[in-house]
This record gives structure tokens, C-alpha cells and sequence, in this order.
């Protein structure tokens, strides 16, 4: 397979590393120095493009990546607010983009845990939920968008809460915090990859779901898996539509 990599920090240099022992092409780095590059998608002749960029670059990168007609990979976070709109776009001119907040496979595992338990404490009011993240101290965005998925799947399910709240240490907190928030505790501590906690607790017991992330291999055999998944395909996929085709 013939790789384009768009974002060549700690996870592009991963993905390179990885893709290359599994015995795929690298035929395109595009950095924020050489940002022009990604006009060149087209002469890579790339089979899938991998996006792990910033924020700030990856909608410009996804439509790049559409004008080419190159399925994308994406794991940029950030951006989901332009959700609606990306996937009419796919959808309409045919274009291919599986995104995640996390592709790590055990954590796309632990949110469809996740999914299921939440609907099942629905019914229990006894117990509260709350969200804690643990991640290194370069992290930029707080909480992580592993954390907001998490804390979206809860909200679409549990009834008795309305919106998440990020309790960050020295952040500044809303005085209003109500029974009916969900509590996101965001910590940034040393070089921890990413560790996720969902807790259900009640007076008589409580109740945890928990990643925790040794190293970035397991989110680059993800996105790689992601990868050899779509190419060839059209649409707009998550990593729960790759999980769900496989259990078919």
C-alpha cells in the first residue's frame, strides 16, 4: 500500500516506522515546513493518505486530500465541529474518510463498553459518573478528544446529565457545577501516553472502566489498520463502523 503521511511529529514518525515493516510505501511526508507538498498528492499516486496534523491544518488538509481523490485517515482532533459538514461533502462527491478521536483498538473496544454501560446505568440514579484523563504535559487540548467522546457517549444515554465539565488543575472552574454535569478531571503529568478512567460510583460501591495506553504503538496499529480498511472503499467511517464489519 502506498502511504501519504500528512504530520510527521511523534505519531507521523511512528507511522512511518510501522507502515514501513509491514512492508508499505511511504510516498509523501508533508510537515508544516514543506506544507506545499500536499499539492503533490496526486503525482504520489497514494493508495491512502494518514492525516496527524494540527488543528489549525486539517481541514485544509482534508479537502486537499478529496481533490485528490486520496482516501484520508484521520487523527487530527479539533475539528469536529465541521463533522456535518465533511461528511455531506464526502458523502455527496464521493469522496473516503475514516476519522477518531483515538485509534487505538483498545480504546475504541472500552467506548463500546462504554456505550453499553452507560444505557445500562441509565436506570440506576444511585450512581454518579465521572470521566478522569491522564496524558503527557505537551498534550495541547484539555480535555483530549478521546476524553469528549467519551463524555459525549455518556450524555446521549444517561438522562440526569445534560453537559460535561472540565475540572483541570489550575484551570479556572464555572461556580455553578451541578449535580447534573459530567465531571471530565484532565491531568497533564510527565510523558504519560494517555490513560482513560470512567467511574460509577454510588454509597455502597463503585464501579470502573479503564484504558491505559503503554505506548503510541497501539494508536499507529490502529490508524494503520484504519488504513488498509478504507482504502478502496467510499463513505464517511468512524472507528466504530471498522470495529462493527469486523464483528460481522
Amino acid at each position: 500500500m502506498r502511504i501519504a503521511l500528512i504530520g510527521h511529529g511523534k505519531m507521523g514518525k511512528e507511522l512511518e516506522k510501522a507502515a514501513l515493516s509491514k512492508q508499505h510505501e511511504i510516498v509523501l511526508v508533508v510537515t508544516s515546513a514543506n506544507a506545499d507538498d500536499i499539492n503533490k498528492l496526486n503525482a504520489s499516486h497514494a493508495d491512502v493518505a494518514i492525516e496527524f496534523s494540527t488543528p489549525g491544518a486539517v481541514m485544509h488538509n482534508i479537502n486537499k486530500c478529496f481533490d485528490a481523490h486520496v482516501p484520508v485517515v484521520v487523527g487530527t482532533t479539533g475539528w469536529y465541529d465541521k463533522i456535518p459538514e465533511v461528511r455531506e461533502k464526502c458523502t455527496k462527491e464521493g469522496h473516503s474518510l475514516i476519522y477518531a478521536s483515538n485509534f487505538s483498538i483498545g480504546v475504541n473496544i472500552l467506548f463500546e463498553l462504554n456505550r453499553m454501560l452507560a444505557k445500562i446505568m441509565n436506570n440506576q440514579p444511585a450512581y454518579d459518573v465521572s470521566i478522569e484523563e491522564i496524558h503527557h504535559t505537551q498534550k495541547l487540548d484539555s480535555p483530549s478528544g478521546t476524553g469528549i467522546t467519551i463524555a459525549k457517549d455518556i450524555l446521549e444515554r444517561i438522562e440526569r446529565k445534560n453537559k460535561w465539565v472540565d475540572i483541570a488543575p489550575g484551570a479556572k472552574q464555572e461556580n455553578n457545577i451541578s449535580p447534573n454535569d459530567l465531571l471530565i478531571h484532565s491531568k497533564r503529568i510527565g510523558e504519560v501516553v494517555g490513560t482513560h478512567i470512567i467511574t460509577y460510583a454510588s454509597a455502597i460501591d463503585k464501579l470502573e472502566l479503564k484504558h491505559e495506553a503503554h505506548s503510541r504503538v497501539g494508536f499507529v496499529q490502529g490508524a494503520l489498520v484504519a488504513a488498509e480498511w478504507i482504502s478502496g472503499k467510499k463513505g464517511f467511517y468512524t472507528m466504530q463502523d471498522l470495529l462493527q464489519s469486523e464483528i460481522k
